[in-house]
């Protein structure tokens, strides 16, 4: 084979490579981020109906981070051990997410609301703002990778 033809051989493979690429599944972003509001808000719903610590150690992902207030990052066992050990019956946390958005790959979202801790036989509500980093799992559902929240939202 001639040099000329070498190259011609590897520019077609190029040009061959790069039109799988085009050619491969585009996500529908709009799908996706669908269906993330959604896994935001059953996750919500599961958090009132089991409690709290159930719904975040059926959402959260195995290498899933924590951020609470006055505490150093908790991570992938450290957060499942920490949820295991909270006592969450003497309040129900609901919340309600208000955007989402999701990666051009469609791997990697973000939600983030308002939610709303009410402690049992009060009056009083707590209201505050959260922010949750999703990632798609190989089955296709989404954990949570990142949770954090902020206590001090007025409710609208």
């Amino acid at each position: 084979m001639t040099r000329g033809g070498f190259i011609c051989l590897v520019i077609i493979c190029i040009c061959s490579c790069q039109t799988r690429k085009k050619d491969a599944a585009v996500p529908d972003l709009a799908a996706e981020r669908e269906a993330l509001m959604e896994t935001d808000r059953k996750f919500s719903d599961l958090s009132v109906e089991k409690g709290m610590k159930n719904a975040f150690i059926e959402y959260i992902d195995s290498n899933g981070v924590l951020l609470r207030p006055n505490q150093m990052p908790i991570v992938g066992a450290h957060a499942i051990d920490y949820l295991i050990q909270q006592n969450d019956t003497s309040y129900k946390l609901n919340w309600e997410p208000q955007k989402v958005f999701v990666s051009k790959s469609a791997d990697l979202g973000y939600t983030y609301g308002l939610y709303a801790l009410h402690p049992n036989g009060v009056d009083t509500v707590i209201y505050g703002t959260y922010v949750s980093i999703w990632k798609k799992q190989d089955d296709g559902s989404w954990k949570f990778v990142l949770d954090t929240g902020n206590e001090g939202a007025e409710e609208e």
